[in-house]
């Protein structure tokens, strides 16, 4: 019988079973111990572990990216939670240039076992600041890894994962994700950093979906079948590094790409692969068709009928996946009404 959690259910059970295995791992960030524990993902740990392992930090993200750079380098396994991505950028002197670049300026004698939690997504009317999907500014940057897994079991598993890399690595959640649920087992398990998997196979069009956007692909995948396409969906799970062999393979076969972003479209994570792709490409004779979703160009809006248009959704992606195996088509959208998940966010944060 399969066991089912939901994803915050998940963080929460590697979190303490890794706390349990190995006592240099501390958790530390804004709200860790609050009666409403970041979605629940550290719900009694501070009860179970101890204040001096899991403690409330002040408003101070710069200086607390500085203490957790201290005890990483000092022999600790520190999990730094942030309830919204935005505000990294107000650590990023040290995120940057001091925890990215510590290993290669010390010369390979120290090492920075730090996770960064980060919360990114639209809630109930987030607005400008508190809605960015900013990962794709720490893909840039060598030395820092970026995860973003979309199912409980990666994320369970790729959390534990990057608790035990001795690299520093950005932990990327969407907010609605966190009430979905999946089948998670209960022994502690890793899932490997570098390596996508294959949601659902088809040989139309290649979906590569990131964070959330599987969700949203994974329901545009069943409206296509309205039109007889048979979509691939790819998670690639990990962002940096990235498992574009996996993506190759597939869009070998189908010819076609569509990359589904949870940020804007300029230099973001999805013109990183369609990029590599087509750098791929220039060795054969056809080129596959490949198109980008994700943000509109323009700052995150606040109303529920604005965010809707924002956001790709399920029959967005199912359009561009349709012109890209028709393009010489009318423009076509499924029938079917589709909304996003939002009964999964709980808020207020």
């Amino acid at each position: 019988m399969e066991r089912i959690l939901t994803y915050s259910e998940a963080i929460l059970e590697g979190t303490a079973q890794e706390m349990d295995r190995d006592d240099s791992v501390i958790v530390l960030g804004q709200m860790v111990d609050d009666p409403k524990p970041v979605y629940g993902t550290t719900r009694g740990l501070a009860e179970k572990f101890g204040r001096d392992r899991v403690w409330q930090t002040p408003v101070c993200e710069e200086g607390i990216a500085g203490v957790a750079l201290g005890a990483a380098l000092a022999g600790l396994r520190p999990i730094n939670v942030h309830i919204r991505m935005d505000f990294l950028l107000l650590a990023m002197n040290q995120l940057v240039n001091m925890i990215a670049k510590s290993r290669y300026m010390f010369g390979g004698r120290v090492s920075v076992p730090l996770v960064v939690r980060a919360i990114i997504g639209r809630g109930w009317g987030q607005g400008a600041q508190h809605s960015q999907g900013l990962y794709s500014f720490f893909m840039h940057v060598p030395g820092l890894k970026v995860v973003a897994p979309s199912t409980p079991y990666d994320a369970k598993g790729a959390l534990v994962q990057s608790i035990r890399d001795d690299d520093p690595v950005i932990f990327v959640e969407h907010r609605l994700l966190h009430g979905i649920k999946g089948h998670v087992p209960e022994a502690c398990y890793t899932v490997p950093l570098g390596r996508a998997r294959i949601l659902a196979e088809g040989a139309d069009v290649t979906v590569v979906a990131i964070s959330y956007m599987v969700v949203e692909a994974l329901r545009a995948r069943a409206l296509l079948r309205q039109a007889g396409i048979a979509a691939e969906v790819i998670d690639p799970v990990s962002l940096s590094p990235l498992d574009i062999d996996t993506i190759e393979t597939s869009v070998r076969k189908t010819r076609r790409l569509l990359v589904v972003d949870c940020g804007w479209v300029t230099c973001g994570a999805g013109s990183e692969v369609v990029a590599t792709i087509l750098e791929r490409s220039h060795d054969r004779d056809a080129v596959p068709r490949v198109k980008r979703l994700g943000f509109a160009p323009t700052t995150c809006p606040t109303t529920r009928p604005l965010e809707n248009l924002f956001y790709p959704d399920a029959r967005q992606i199912a359009q561009a996946a349709y012109a890209l195996v028709h393009p010489s088509a009318m423009p076509w959208l499924p029938e079917t009404e589709t909304e996003p998940l939002l009964r999964e966010f709980k808020g207020p944060f």
